[in-house]
């Protein structure tokens, strides 16, 4: 079997078995599984293996950790009207977010855009900029969407262990 028809395989079931865990009944926490499909596809675009896990995690965590900063001080130290706010605090978080990419450990900078952007769409796009600072898994932005998308991360681990196995035989 060639590696393209293993990975869409094995990246098959195991989103299938993914998405049930994550709607089925007992869903974990209200973790999303669009964040781990996009931690998952950032896996693979960091390299995949190892390597994917080394750079993927600490970028996606860095990113979350920066929109969820630019967030707070939009709610929280207004400049101006909402949108001169907005701009100013994203313009600001977004030249930090990629000015640490010159540090290894958060290197990947589209993975660290994916950490922000998939942050800053839960909070707005859920109605949760009230528990930025706090709440739980399920409506907490930073914890929601960092643990949803490592956990992709790692399903893409596993797929590419199992789609390599595949290839071999």
């Amino acid at each position: 079997m060639n590696l393209v028809t293993a990975l869409a395989v094995v990246i098959g079931a195991l989103g299938a078995v993914a998405t049930y865990l994550f709607l089925g009944p007992g869903a974990p926490y209200g973790l999303q599984i669009w964040a781990a499909f996009i931690g998952w596809g950032c896996f693979f675009h960091c390299g995949g293996d190892v390597a994917g896990l080394k750079t993927s995690i600490p970028a996606i965590i860095w990113g979350a950790v920066c929109a969820t900063i630019a967030l707070l001080l939009v709610v929280n130290v207004p400049i101006g009207s909402l949108p001169v706010t907005a701009a100013i605090w994203v313009g600001l978080s977004v030249v930090g977010l990629i000015l640490a990419a010159q540090l290894p450990l958060l290197a990947a900078i589209p993975a660290a855009v994916y950490g922000y952007a998939s942050t800053a769409g839960f909070a707005l796009v859920g109605s949760h900029l009230d528990v930025l600072a706090g709440g739980a898994m399920g409506t907490n932005p930073f914890l929601t969407v960092v643990v949803s998308m490592i956990i992709g991360t790692l399903f893409g681990f596993a797929s590419g262990k199992i789609a390599g196995m595949l290839v071999k035989k």
